[in-house]
């Protein structure tokens, strides 16, 4: 959701792409005839939105004469959803003359109109009744008009779009951006500034478009102000460039948007904003692939297509997105550590660790760059090689913040999974100091004390502040009944431990400890059985290990074996 739309602008946006949404089916559900293997394949495909072999089965069965409008409209779909726009202009064309009305046809054959400077055909064919949803049809044909050089049409067409309820912020914002593409700078601030029409957020292009706006104006210390206000003053190799340039002194050009092409594409990409969330990623993910086809360097609509595809299970395609953003763009680092999720996913943990530790040379500069490779390390439980990079991005801090207690938390549990609890407990405590009621750190903290038997009422109280915090976690409430277990409260851990089972229903841990306390109060019949349970939910090894042994003895005999105490001396706080 763009930060720059209020609710009711963002509402409105997403009652006017209903019909889009709706008119989108992956397919017709009546196939052609013959070919009825590729045609299944086609649509198989297409219902798990892998777009490749869509594209390829479609094209197979148009290749082999089998052009009617059902598999016209899935390969057409299948190529937008690939970014291959041409192409499914191509078949949106033939699609056209064949009868076929599909408003997926039409955003390709709009989008192709507008790449070719067609702007008296793209008006044309909108008025004759080629519509992909008015709110998109208006933005655009307002671009038109300015990309037909009739300037004052498009501000005319833009102030009417304001007008209308809950859509004010899109028609303000694209109107800005065109007055600034034609020069009129003192006009653009003046709906940027909110002089004009009242206050509009503006999201990260528009902040950008701003801080351009002002030193076009020659107003360079009030854009390095903006950016401040907008971003604050961490690491950002794009603002911190531009903010640069700006502190120098340097004119910095106005390039948002530089034409009507530009224009249009940043419709696309603003109502990918308004979409996504709202309505099914595949239909934003063709608003996204638009933007991109109609601006190479739009870095934001390939990292949105990229992310979109994730949230999609297209792993592979979606890491041959990331990869087209060039090693030279400032969110190259973003790119690379999105890619790396996506050979992740795929089960190519070895690339993906190559990807950031590449990265880590390259970006080593990069809080980020470095807290991604720690975190893909302790995911793969490789904790005492997860250290350094979590060092290196504390050591990029300067001052800790608040912010950062995630750093000093993840630290602490690699430190922690190392044998290393001194100085675990260390980076927990100063993750508490920047973020005293994180029920994570608290919990984690906790229960680590709780485990090794040390500071257990210091321990019993951090766990009551993160149950306080997160009532509903049965993982925190499991630790608050394990704290009164080893406190030898078996009574008062019986409660909590059967909760934390309701809502941890699989856990192996919280299984075979829910087994444990039934032990402790003498319902040895139903621990036998919890710890039977948790066998069955495929504990690592160690645990499986103890739990086999306390069916064959009992709790009692395998504390004993342990050397710890009797559950009866805890009880009696020997």
């Amino acid at each position: 959701m763009p930060a720059f739309l209020p609710k009711s602008a963002t509402a409105t946006a997403t009652a006017l792409f209903v019909t889009l949404a709706l008119a989108l089916p992956a397919v017709a559900q009546e196939a052609p005839r013959g070919s009825a293997g590729a045609f299944l394949a086609a649509r198989v495909a297409s219902s798990e939105n892998d777009y490749r072999a869509a594209a390829q089965w479609y094209d197979r069965l148009i290749d082999t004469g089998v052009n009617d409008p059902v598999t016209l409209e899935g390969s057409v779909i299948a190529h937008l959803g690939l970014g291959e726009i041409g192409r499914a202009a191509e078949l949106s064309r033939l699609l056209v003359q064949k009868g076929g009305r599909s408003q997926t046809a039409f955003i390709a054959l709009m989008a192709d109109q507008v790449e070719r400077g067609d702007y008296t055909g793209l008006i044309a064919d909108v008025r004759a009744g080629r519509s992909v949803g008015k709110l998109l049809d208006d933005l655009v044909m307002a671009w038109a008009a300015l990309g037909e050089g009739r300037m004052s049409d498009a501000v005319a067409d833009f102030d009417t779009i304001a007008k209308a309820p809950g859509l004010e912020a899109f028609g303000l914002y694209h109107k800005a951006l065109a007055l600034a593409s034609a020069g009129d700078f003192e006009g653009a601030d003046a709906i940027l500034s909110g002089a004009e029409a009242g206050q509009i957020a503006l999201m990260r292009r528009g902040a950008i478009a701003h801080a351009q706006v002002l030193s076009q104006l020659e107003r360079n210390a009030d854009a390095v102000a903006l950016l401040d206000r907008a971003f604050g003053t961490g690491p950002d190799l794009q603002i911190d460039a531009l903010r640069a340039r700006l502190a120098a002194g340097e004119p910095v050009p106005f390039d948002i948007v530089r034409d009507a092409k530009d224009g249009v594409a940043e419709v696309f990409y603003t109502l990918a904003s308004a979409l996504r969330g709202e309505a099914e990623d595949g239909y934003t993910l063709i608003y996204a692939r638009v933007t991109a086809w109609l601006r190479p360097d739009h870095t934001e609509a390939r990292l949105m297509a990229a992310g979109l595809l994730e949230s999609m299970g297209q792993h592979v395609l979606a890491g041959e997105t990331y990869a087209t953003v060039p090693p030279e763009d400032p969110a190259y680092h973003v790119a690379e550590i999105g890619r790396a999720d996506t050979l992740t996913a795929a089960g190519k943990v070895d690339a993906a660790l190559e990807v950031l530790t590449a990265l880590t040379r390259s970006h080593g500069q990069l809080i980020e760059v470095q807290s991604a490779l720690g975190d893909a390390l302790r995911r793969q439980e490789r904790f005492a090689e997860a250290i350094a990079p979590y060092t290196a991005a504390i050591d990029l801090i300067g001052t800790p913040e608040q912010r950062h207690w995630t750093l000093f938390y993840s630290r602490g549990i690699t430190q922690e999974r190392s044998g290393n609890f001194v100085a675990a407990e260390a980076d927990f405590r100063k993750a508490l100091e920047l973020n005293p009621d994180q029920p994570q750190v608290l919990n984690y903290l906790g229960y680590s004390f709780v485990d090794r038997g040390e500071n257990l009422d210091e321990a019993l109280g951090m766990i009551q502040r993160a149950v306080a915090a997160q009532p509903e976690a049965g993982y925190i409430i499991d630790s608050l009944a394990w704290a009164l277990f080893r406190l030898g409260r078996y009574d008062e851990a019986v409660e909590p431990m059967e909760r934390a089972a309701l809502l941890e229903p699989v856990d192996p841990v919280v299984t075979d400890h829910l087994g444990d306390v039934y032990w402790a109060v003498g319902r040895k019949l139903e621990a036998r059985f919890q710890w039977h349970r948790a066998l069955s939910f495929d504990p690592e090894d160690k645990d499986a290990k103890r739990i086999r042994r306390k069916l064959e003895v009992g709790l009692d005999a395998v504390l004993a074996e342990e050397g710890a105490k009797p559950l009866t001396e805890v009880a009696n706080g020997n």
